[in-house]
């Protein structure tokens, strides 16, 4: 199946093609129908399945003949966790927004940043991405109005959920009007989402894709047995060794990842560090050069990931273990996506050892271990 045979207008066909899209993801060729079709939507899809693009196409597609609104009144929200995929989701957007007949405005609004700014640019918005806590500062000082609102989207309500945004979702939701579209995206189907989904969706178009867990057989993994002293040498090694133009490294706390970055700028290894006592500003910078291969290694820690999606990254280097299987699982998935092969290398001290057992054991899968006693990295 193909782009064309979903309904989407010759420009935004034009546009994909442009930017290397030749076919749509499992999840675009059943959303994308749907969302044109106006129906309720439960997607249950991990990051990096396309979901993005599967509701950003349609939903630009139902603009674009748009009635306008009094000032400040919305067509479409959505809403999300954190304030990176707020910034994603607003870039895919302003991707394809061109492309699409009529003048349609699009803001991402989010903590962080000057909130008199955010409000002066809200005149004439047609759609808006924001994270709850900024939103519902806008609508107390007037900014913004969500009475209009005709197309709902949460997205990665599992973890809005989880990271405690429930009363402020509820807040927001007693300001929308009854009668619009909801399309919700999920990683996962908990309980918590399945309460949600009776409140928002009527009769919705159920779609799954298949979860992180499912996918890691596209990802090679390797360990390497390591004292802690070592790992800083053994990271250099790797990335000189094999020539690695775009690695994603882990660590395990903010002080470590600041270390870890230092040290490899210190061995001319372009590298910058994403956690959350950097500035908004300097993570979208640090993330920005990072896709664009400004900078081979990107640094970060378990909290900031949540909002890292880089389609084909080749490789994800755990320098420090996590606390849980699950997030174990959550960082190597960030290789191996849209069917494309990745590589996950774990580095393992003698404290660490019982611990990957358990992670391997959970996971199902063991991984081919290899003792870096054994390679000559001296001089790194």
């Amino acid at each position: 199946m193909s782009f064309s045979s979903l309904g989407l207008f010759p420009s935004l066909l034009e546009e994909l093609v442009k930017h290397g899209f030749t076919e749509p993801y499992p999840i675009q060729k059943e959303v994308i129908p749907a969302i044109l079709q106006r129906k309720d939507v439960l997607g249950i899809a991990p990051t990096g399945s396309g979901k993005t693009a599967g509701y950003v196409l349609p939903i630009l597609m139902n603009l674009h003949d748009i009635r306008l609104l009094k000032n400040r009144h919305v067509n479409v929200l959505i809403l999300v966790p954190t304030r990176e995929l707020a910034i994603q989701v607003s870039d895919v957007f302003e991707l394809f927004r061109s492309s699409v007949p009529g003048k349609i405005k699009t803001l991402a609004v989010y903590g962080g940043v000057s909130a008199n700014v955010q409000m002066m640019k809200l005149q004439g918005v047609n759609i808006l991405i924001a994270t709850p806590g900024r939103l519902i500062d806008l609508v107390g000082s007037n900014a913004v109005n969500l009475s209009s609102v005709e197309t709902l989207v949460l997205d990665e309500a599992d973890k809005m959920l989880n990271l405690g945004f429930q009363e402020e979702m509820k807040q927001i939701f007693d300001l929308l009007p009854d009668k619009r579209q909801n399309l919700l995206f999920s990683a996962t189907l908990s309980d918590d989402v399945n309460n949600i989904n009776q409140i928002l969706l009527h009769n919705p178009v159920v779609l799954k894709v298949k979860t992180e867990e499912e996918n890691i057989d596209l990802i090679e993994q390797v360990g390497y047995f390591v004292t802690d002293e070592k790992k800083g040498p053994l990271l250099r090694y790797l990335i000189k060794e094999n020539s690695m133009k775009q690695v994603l490294v882990f660590t395990s706390s903010v002080f470590s990842a600041n270390i870890v970055t230092g040290k490899l700028w210190k061995n001319r290894i372009k590298a910058m560090a994403i956690h959350s006592k950097i500035s908004q500003k300097g993570r979208t910078e640090a993330l920005a050069k990072f896709k664009s291969g400004e900078i081979n290694v990107l640094v970060a820690t378990d909290l900031i990931s949540r909002g890292i999606d880089i389609k084909f990254l080749p490789f994800v280097i755990n320098y420090e273990l996590p606390r849980s299987p699950k997030d174990y699982i959550h960082r190597i998935g960030r290789t191996g996506r849209a069917e494309s092969q990745g590589k996950a290398i774990s580095f393992i001290s003698p404290e660490e050892q019982q611990h990957f057992r358990v992670i391997q054991k959970k996971m199902g899968k063991w991984v081919t271990m290899i003792d870096s006693k054994n390679l000559d990295f001296r001089g790194f």
